[in-house]
């Protein structure tokens, strides 16, 4: 997993509350099994029309946004079902950092799985920070993990946020589950001399 040390990106706000999995990835999306090539169907429904043409009042369909890798939303980012193909999807697409005032428990993890940042952050400073990113000018955040802060570019905007120790862990030195139980391979084997 690619670790997640810093990050600076373009800002996209999708002002909208309670996003589910099924709108992050729709289910006739999810027979593939590789975590890759999902980031073509994200938003599907609300990107794309009944013809499979781009919605212009889509924000993602926004030349403006085109390249964002920072994704601002409302409350309760990732309700809904548990897919793990949603953070792939979001992933994929370009996605790094996720800024939202909460999400639903199973898809916040399943993002560190991922090596995604979903931060949360007072809804206060969430709605702040989407109404820069909706103004002419574009929105440029400097998310620093190891350091717990974020910086705007042009807006001189400085947060400190809170993240659990094993969470930054995970994310700093790119640890999925596999990789975090290969630190102990040597005490592994070990065991596995032994027991035989």
């Amino acid at each position: 997993m690619t670790p997640l040390r810093q990050h600076r990106g373009l800002a996209i706000p999708l002002n909208r509350a309670n996003i589910d999995t099924d709108q992050i990835i729709p289910k006739q999306f999810l027979k593939r099994v590789e975590r890759s090539g999902f980031g073509e169907f994200l938003f599907f429904d609300w990107r794309y029309d009944a013809e499979g043409h781009p919605r212009v009042d889509f924000i993602l369909n926004e030349p403006r946004y085109a390249g964002a890798s920072i994704l601002i939303a409302g409350p309760n980012f990732g309700c809904g079902s548990s897919r793990e193909h949603a953070p792939w999807a979001l992933s994929d697409y370009g996605f790094r950092v996720i800024i939202a005032p909460s999400f639903a428990d199973i898809f916040y993890n399943n993002c560190f799985k991922n090596g995604m940042l979903p931060l949360k952050l007072p809804e206060v400073t969430v709605r702040s920070l989407m109404t820069l990113a909706e103004e002419p000018q574009p929105l440029y955040l400097t998310v620093d993990v190891e350091h717990l802060q974020i910086h705007g570019d042009n807006q001189g905007q400085n947060y400190s946020f809170d993240l659990d120790p094993f969470l930054q862990d995970t994310l700093v030195n790119g640890l999925d589950d596999i990789a975090r139980t290969l630190q102990h391979e040597d005490r592994i084997r070990l065991y596995e001399s032994q027991h035989r």
